[in-house]
């Protein structure tokens, strides 16, 4: 039996509207450096290695991704409620451990995945499964310049990023008013940004999408990548979606765009990055739920 190359974090199939995922954006949920300095200083060999035979490569801030935990208001899906724990790390730290060839050794032996990550950048990343208005799924087949995965299949997405709500470091003030208007607009980034993500990638226009709702995370085996799913509606069909892909702004990212159904991606995942493959999962436990209704 093939070992499975994804473990969903959290499974929400029902899907969360922006109202009901918050986050808790804190320096405690930051990477601690590993003991061993040996394998710490590792990270800046990696990283320069990297960046000899890259020009191109730019080291910015992401969020790290720390845990969630979840705040139910009485079992309906309208009460539900989770709470995401970031922190920041940057590029750099994940291609020094996440994509480190020795990254196993920086895995500490522990059955919550916070500890057993602890020392690892683990930058949240995202995607999102698009519907179109003919019930097709917008597939990705990426291209030789990205850094991970070239040629697999994937949903399109990116990263939440710091940057983009003024975070450049964790703030010396611990004003709690600051502190709550840091999280909420760092919560509304985990939205925006799946949607500017399929706006550059596949050229379609924001107008076009809606009913954004996130249904889980999910963290591919091979070096514990984790990354936030969201379903999205999209008004367009496969024909207009794959005229203005031509277009796409990133569209360097990608060599082709696919428009599937759900039995046509079956058989594409298995040549998805886990953390994809993951993201799959999750829309298939969304897709039953509404089964379910």
């Amino acid at each position: 039996m093939e070992k499975a190359k994804f473990k969903l974090l959290f499974s929400c199939p029902s899907g969360l509207s922006p109202s009901q995922v918050s986050v808790d954006f804190d320096q405690s949920y930051d990477r601690i450096p590993h003991p061993d300095v040996e394998l710490e200083n590792s990270i800046a060999k990696i990283w320069d290695q990297r960046a000899q035979k890259n020009s191109s490569l730019y080291n910015g801030k992401k969020f790290r991704y720390g845990g969630y935990n979840v705040l139910s208001g009485g079992g309906s899906n309208q009460d539900s409620h989770i709470c995401l724990h970031l922190g920041l790390t940057d590029y750099r730290t994940f291609v020094g451990t996440n994509l480190n060839p020795l990254w196993e050794k920086f895995l500490v032996p522990s059955e919550d995945d916070h500890i057993h990550c602890q020392h690892m950048s683990s930058p949240l990343g995202n995607g999102a499964v698009v519907e179109t208005s003919d019930k097709k799924i917008v597939v990705l087949q990426r291209s030789s310049n990205v850094g991970e995965f070239p040629g697999h299949f994937v949903f399109p997405g990116g990263h939440p990023e710091p940057e983009e709500v003024g975070i450049t470091c964790h703030q010396s003030s611990k004003d709690l008013t600051d502190s709550k208007m840091i999280s909420s607009k760092v919560s509304q980034e985990m939205f925006d940004s799946i949607i500017r993500e399929v706006v550059e990638e596949i050229g379609v226009p924001a107008t076009s999408l809606c009913n954004v709702r996130f249904i889980g995370i999910s963290c591919r085996v091979l070096n514990v990548r984790p990354a936030a799913f969201f379903s999205i509606r999209c008004h367009l069909g496969s024909e207009e979606i794959h005229q203005l892909y031509h277009n796409a702004q990133d569209g360097y990212e990608s060599t082709q765009l696919f428009t599937v159904s759900l039995i046509d991606l079956e058989n594409m995942a298995s040549k998805m990055p886990g953390c994809h493959q993951g993201g799959f999962a999750l829309y298939k436990l969304m897709v039953e739920a509404l089964k379910d209704t």
